[in-house]
Formats: structure tokens, C-alpha cells, sequence
């Protein structure tokens, strides 16, 4: 196979993992809010999915980290993204399957890890990069738990003298902002991803190159495919995982969906703006729980909670076996 059609085949798996990562963390923009009755759940999709779109427009910092700091470029091949995009996909459709919010994010950091690793050993992995991405993507569900935790006691003690009544009506009211502000900030970071491992293997190609400080700067092609593609996979709706995020962790109330969804968007834009890569299904889990916590530790459903934990730990070391399989399989094929 020539390597132009590769690089085809890496276009492609690249849009369907963006669009898989669409529908599977549409959770992460909608579940508050539909789970709280504010909007239907065809609406809250369809709505996150056009400002996934406008999220993703919004900058290229993260899209360089993944496509440049994570491989040695000199052992990046289109077969290696291939295998690594493949990877993230399979772990994707896995906890999609069962429900289970797992992270996009980490799948693909482990596809790309365990296809270099396949390829040239662990030479090939840039100790710094991957260092800097799981300080990341550890230090970001910590600090979205701090940051509902204290955003839902403070919004507390504001209202405390409000009516409950009038307090609920005017908290659905502003779900709709925290809402739209989380899918902003999804499409910010996420579609990110699908951006710098087209770009890797671009480069690799030769079709792109880098500029005299060995970075690259993304096509405006590869940035509009990708936003769209996250967008309409967002529009599609990940019913399974909305149900967990949305009532099987705490019982949400329109307060705190607006207190989860706001402390979430700006901990990932905060990131996105710095070029970290982060899980934005970490980050909105992890708000939740800070929000339930913050009332009483008995309003969170722990049992709930292990099982997505040990998804979260589980995610990159399996991702990155399947794709270190993947490699080792298209190699032989293609030879390169």
C-alpha cells in the first residue's frame, strides 16, 4: 500500500475517533443539564454539538503538544498514528458499550505511547512530553474537585436567604450558560487531539512542515474536519454514559449542574489555553463529585464512582496494549 493511502487511512480513523469522541463525552456537555430536566436530551446534544464546533476553532496550543511533544519524530510513521488512533478506538467503543465515562484523552496518549513503544522501544517516547501530559491529565480531576467543591459552597452561602422555589427557576435559567460554557470548552480541548495526529502523520509525509523552532502549525482543513466531526458526534448523543454522569454518581439539581458545569469549563479552558491536553470526562466527573461532596460525602454514590475510577486507571495501559498489537499487525502488513 502506498503511503499516500496511509495517510488517507489515518485521515479517516482520525475523524472517526473524533466523532467517536463526540458522541461518547457528549456526557460531559449535556448530562447535568438534561439529567436535571432543564433541556431534552435531543436539544441539550444538538446545542453542544454546534458549540463543540466554535470550541474547536478557538485555538491549535493543544493540537501541537499531542502532535509534537509526546514521539520522537524521527520514529513517527503513518502506520504508527494508524495503530495508535485504532487503540484509542477500541477502548472508546468498549466503554461507550458498558456506559462507563472513561476519558478519550487517555486512550489516545496510551495508543500513541504503545505504538511507539511497538515501533523503536522506549526510546521513542519524549519523557518530558509524556511527563507534562500526565501531570496533566492527574492534577486536572484534583483540581475540578476543589474547584466544585468550593464554586458550590460559595453559590450556597450567595443564595442562602433565597427561595427555593424562585432559587430553581432561576438556576435553570443559567444551567443554559453553564451548559453552553462546557461544551465551548469541550470542543476546546478535545478536538485538539484528532487535530495533532493528522498533523504527525502529515508531517511525517512530508505534506506539512515545521517551522525553524521544530514546531507546526495545523492546517486550516485539518482544524474545520475536526471540529465538525467532534460537533456531529456530539450531536448524536452518548445516551449510556449521559444516564451514569447525570444521576448515578449524585442526584443533580439545576444549583448544581450550573455549579459542576462552570467550575469543569474553566478548568479546561484554563488548560486548553496553557496546551495541555486534559479528560474533559475526568474534569466534569470529578466537579460533580466535588459538588455532591460539598454538601454531605454520603450524596455521592461511591460504588458508582470505583467503577469509573478504576476505568480511569485502567484506560492508557490498555489502550496503549491494543495499540501496540495494532502496530505490530499493520507493520507486517504495510512494512513500514
Amino acid at each position: 500500500m502506498s503511503l499516500f493511502a496511509i495517510v488517507v487511512l489515518v485521515v479517516i480513523a482520525a475523524v472517526v475517533f473524533d466523532y467517536i469522541n463526540g458522541f461518547h463525552d457528549a456526557a460531559n456537555a449535556v448530562a447535568t443539564v438534561v439529567s436535571t430536566g432543564v433541556l431534552p436530551m435531543r436539544t441539550a446534544v444538538i446545542l453542544a454539538g454546534v458549540l463543540n464546533v466554535g470550541g474547536a476553532l478557538l485555538g491549535t496550543a493543544v493540537a501541537k503538544t499531542i502532535g509534537g511533544d509526546l514521539i520522537d519524530g524521527a520514529q513517527v510513521t503513518q502506520t504508527l498514528v494508524l495503530a495508535a488512533l485504532v487503540g484509542a478506538i477500541a477502548w472508546n467503543l468498549f466503554t461507550w458499550y458498558f456506559g462507563i465515562p472513561s476519558s478519550s484523552s487517555h486512550a489516545l496518549i496510551g495508543g500513541l505511547i504503545g505504538a511507539g513503544i511497538a515501533k523503536a522501544g522506549i526510546g521513542a517516547i519524549k519523557a518530558e512530553g509524556v511527563i507534562k501530559v500526565v501531570k496533566a491529565l492527574v492534577l486536572s480531576p484534583i483540581i475540578g474537585f476543589g474547584a466544585g467543591f468550593v464554586v458550590m459552597i460559595a453559590v450556597l452561602w450567595i443564595v442562602r436567604r433565597g427561595r427555593v422555589t424562585v432559587l430553581n427557576r432561576v438556576f435553570r435559567r443559567l444551567q443554559l450558560l453553564s451548559a453552553g460554557f462546557m461544551a465551548v470548552s469541550h470542543g476546546s480541548n478535545d478536538a485538539q487531539k484528532s487535530m495533532g495526529v493528522i498533523t504527525m502523520a502529515l508531517v511525517a509525509y512530508g505534506a506539512v512542515t515545521k517551522n525553524d523552532a521544530g514546531k507546526f502549525d495545523v492546517p486550516l482543513w485539518v482544524v474545520l474536519v475536526c471540529a465538525t466531526a467532534m460537533g456531529l458526534g456530539t450531536a448524536a448523543g452518548g445516551v449510556r454514559i449521559i444516564k451514569t454522569m447525570g444521576s448515578k454518581i449524585i442526584d443533580l439539581k439545576p444549583i448544581h449542574g450550573f455549579c459542576a458545569e462552570t467550575s469543569a469549563a474553566a478548568t479546561i479552558l484554563g488548560a486548553s489555553f496553557l496546551g495541555v491536553p486534559v479528560s474533559t470526562t475526568h474534569v466534569i466527573s470529578s466537579c460533580i463529585l466535588g459538588v455532591g461532596s460539598s454538601q454531605r460525602v454520603s450524596a455521592v454514590r461511591w460504588g458508582v464512582t470505583t467503577k469509573i475510577l478504576w476505568a480511569w486507571v485502567l484506560t492508557i495501559p490498555l489502550s496503549a496494549a491494543v495499540a501496540a498489537g495494532t502496530y505490530l499487525a499493520t507493520a507486517a502488513i504495510f512494512g513500514r
